[in-house]
């Protein structure tokens, strides 16, 4: 232990923050690193054709936008083309249409402002491209399907969709239960046919397609930066969705963006991890160059070096490293850091070591004022 510091102790968050950051963080980067993707982009697909005939699909939640009876969303099986690329396509080519497992929503409430709803629970989305088939299959009062997306409740959300009756593909907002203007062409949308519907934010832009051809020019709306997406119809409307993707980009904390660029700039850094206090003030790791390290509590190391800025050094056979903290921009300690390091061997002393580690953590505290910079 080198100079020890009296340093106070920061607030502690609650249990359910830091276990949605890390199970959110670690499977993000998990999965990016699994499949192959790069940190700006990820993708979901929903294959109905994963879940039983006749029962509702896990991971969604029914809601109702307006009066009526609650929608019935059931998986049933109908011929349908898959948009999913088999994995080996040389050997198992995917056919046109065969008979598969889709979504329905199969309630026929005939009440005009009635709007069945499934939410999709696994995950929050601010950018990202959404695209669904979808076939309407019968309705005397209404024929429609349509996309939800940035839902945050029943009565605050967009929602894209299509109507055979109506001849139109229309977009609009519903903001604390009150529709907003209504946006978009007149289409020929035919029944019992299968059909493309894809929506993109970026930011405030929203952009949209039918069947792969663009309907409008981009559009632009502030009212909801993020939220879950879902499938949408209204009244009687019994309609179908199949194969649905998700392309995003994934919220990366600023703490794991603050290890990406530091890792970047240093090549020599051979491990960086940042700590903050988990409900019980134990510490754990929130970010690091390893992801299957997210989660791990720290050692009496960080504890120390946390709690009253103690400096810990420790050497390996050609690596270095020290435990130390991260000040705020008020010089008090928010979080605890690990640098391990390449050495430089026989000619390196310890207070060179630290002055190297001095340079690096400089740098982070540049980027990162306050915990809020680390956790947003």
């Amino acid at each position: 232990m080198i100079n020890p510091l009296k340093r106070g102790r920061y607030s502690l968050f609650s249990g359910d923050f830091f276990a949605n950051l890390h199970r959110v963080q670690k499977l993000f980067l998990l999965c990016l690193i699994a499949l192959g993707f790069s940190a700006a982009g990820a993708e979901i697909t929903l294959d109905f054709n994963d879940y039983p005939a006749g029962q509702t699909p896990t991971n969604f939640t029914s809601a109702l936008a307006g009066e009526g009876l609650p929608g019935d969303w059931k998986v049933v099986s109908d011929v349908a083309p898959s948009s999913f690329a088999p994995l080996m396509p040389a050997f198992t080519p995917a056919p046109a249409d065969v008979s598969r497992n889709v979504l329905a929503q199969l309630s026929q409430d005939p009440t005009d402002e009635h709007f069945p709803i499934l939410i999709y629970d696994g995950a929050t989305f601010k950018n990202f491209k959404v695209t669904t088939q979808f076939k309407i299959v019968s309705g005397a009062a209404e024929q429609m399907a349509g996309i939800v997306f940035r839902y945050q409740n029943a009565s605050n959300f967009y929602v894209l969709r299509a109507s055979a009756l109506g001849h139109n593909l229309h977009f609009y907002k519903v903001v604390n239960g009150v529709r907003g203007n209504i946006i978009g062409p007149d289409l020929d949308i035919t029944t019992n046919t299968w059909h493309t519907l894809s929506v993109q934010c970026d930011g405030d832009q929203i952009t949209f397609w039918y069947d792969g051809a663009l309907a409008t020019p981009p559009l632009q709306d502030t009212s909801f930066s993020e939220g879950k997406v879902g499938f949408w119809t209204k009244s009687d409307s019994v309609t179908y969705f199949a194969d649905t993707k998700i392309d995003y980009t994934p919220d990366i904390p600023g703490a794991q963006s603050l290890v990406n660029e530091v890792m970047q700039k240093y090549p020599r850094i051979l491990g960086l991890r940042i700590y903050l206090p988990d409900d019980k003030g134990h510490l754990r790791i929130i970010a690091s160059n390893k992801p299957e390290e997210i989660g791990r509590p720290g050692t009496d190391a960080e504890e120390k070096a946390y709690q009253n800025g103690s400096i810990f050094y420790g050497h390996g056979e050609g690596t270095v490293a020290v435990t130390t903290t991260l000040n705020d921009r008020n010089g008090d300690p928010m979080a605890a850091v690990r640098v391990q390091l390449k050495s430089y061997k026989l000619a390196e002393t310890q207070d060179m070591v630290l002055d190297r580690v001095r340079i690096i953590v400089n740098e982070m505290q540049k980027r990162a004022l306050s915990v809020q910079d680390l956790i947003n």
